[in-house]
């Protein structure tokens, strides 16, 4: 993750964004400086999507 985060800041991007599901990673991200933005419902019944960004800056 370090090294696409190192890559991106290179070519100027300023923000991080992505989204992972309610069961798999979100705590993972939050422990390496993501926030979530938001969460959207989706297929199986019980499970979203979480967006998460992180300021690259």
């Amino acid at each position: 993750m370090q090294l696409a985060e190192d890559e991106a800041r290179r070519r100027g991007c300023v923000n991080a964004v992505l989204y992972t599901i309610n069961f798999q990673a979100p705590g993972f991200y939050e422990r390496h400086g993501y926030r979530i933005l938001g969460s959207v419902p989706c297929l199986p019944p019980g499970t979203s999507r979480i967006f998460m960004t992180k300021p690259l800056r």
